[in-house]
């Protein structure tokens, strides 16, 4: 087996500060959070950007200036910036911060979906800001828009005209076959990331069985062409890390999947989460990748070719 390329996603965009008050929101935080993560084990940082007065998902070009030189200067870790932003954003604000900064990665979910979060508004709590809960509730008449109009302009913006290599988020079935889709069309070409994304509301549930039938499809589909990693949201965050391992897989954990270190304790950092993933994937005898070893394994473009 390959070594494992260790994901971690600092922030993202569906926790709100209220849930914890470990959740990176700032420039500062987010670059010693991701520095930190990155000395832990994890090559590739995914990253959000956060307007800092009020924790509100952004995805503006300052937001991500004020962190991404900090992350640049302080690790070798790759960067991979989301070109989800935020299920509200259009599909042009979205790509405002990811179009500037043109990094070695940028995440592309592979299809439109629901993209459920109002559970977690039910939890009582002391909201710090008045976004929050309406922006929890509200998103049970929310979908996440990524039409193949919309893949293509992303694959293509950067993609081919930056340089950008993808983590491909395949939240269900249907999101491999656009993936291969896309691959039939000459747009997508080998080595190609997927990660499954397991247990959000919306798309496939984090089970086990739902993870073998998503890889096997993805062995008919791609066959040696593919690497994957899995994220599970919530709980299932490090057993399905762990299957995945044992699968020969790479692993994503971080706080935009899970703000828990374990039952009823939140983590205190990226960093937290990392290092019990490491030692996951040390236990059942695979090393971590490096960050160079994983721009070997992805073949991406190098940090001396970013703009930032």
């Amino acid at each position: 087996m390959s070594k494992v390329i260790i994901s971690c996603a600092l922030t993202g965009s569906i926790h709100t500060p209220s849930m914890s008050p470990y959740l990176p929101v700032t420039g500062e935080d987010i670059a010693a959070q991701a520095i930190g993560a990155a000395q832990a084990g994890a090559a590739i940082l995914h990253l959000h950007a956060r307007n800092p007065v009020d924790g509100r998902p952004s995805a503006s070009p300052e937001h991500f200036m004020g962190f991404l030189p900090a992350i640049k200067a302080g690790c070798d870790a790759v960067v991979n910036l989301s070109t989800g932003g935020s299920a509200v954003m259009t599909l042009e604000d979205r790509l405002t911060g990811p179009l500037m900064a043109a990094p070695e990665m940028a995440s592309l979910n592979m299809g439109t979906m629901n993209f459920a979060l109002y559970p977690m508004a039910a939890k009582p709590r002391q909201w710090k800001f008045e976004w929050e809960e309406p922006f929890l509730r509200n998103s049970d008449d929310l979908v996440f828009r990524n039409t193949p109009r919309d893949i293509e302009g992303i694959l293509r913006q950067m993609g081919e005209e930056r340089g950008a290599r993808f983590e491909f988020e395949c939240y269900d079935l249907s999101h491999l076959h656009m993936l291969a889709h896309f691959r039939d069309r000459g747009m997508v070409k080998a080595p190609i990331f997927i990660q499954f994304v397991m247990g959000v509301l919306g798309g496939v549930a984090a089970e086990p069985e739902h993870l073998a039938h998503m890889k096997a499809t993805a062995d008919r589909l791609f066959g040696d062409d593919y690497l994957f990693s899995v994220l599970a949201a919530g709980r299932q965050q490090m057993p399905m890390a762990a299957i995945a391992a044992g699968m020969g897989g790479h692993v994503r954990v971080g706080l935009e999947d899970n703000l828990f270190i374990s039952r009823g304790i939140l983590a205190k950092s990226n960093a937290e989460q990392v290092t019990r993933v490491r030692g996951i994937v040390e236990a059942l005898g695979r090393e971590v990748a490096t960050p160079d070893e994983a721009r070997a394994m992805l073949g991406l473009k190098g940090a001396d070719k970013v703009k930032y």
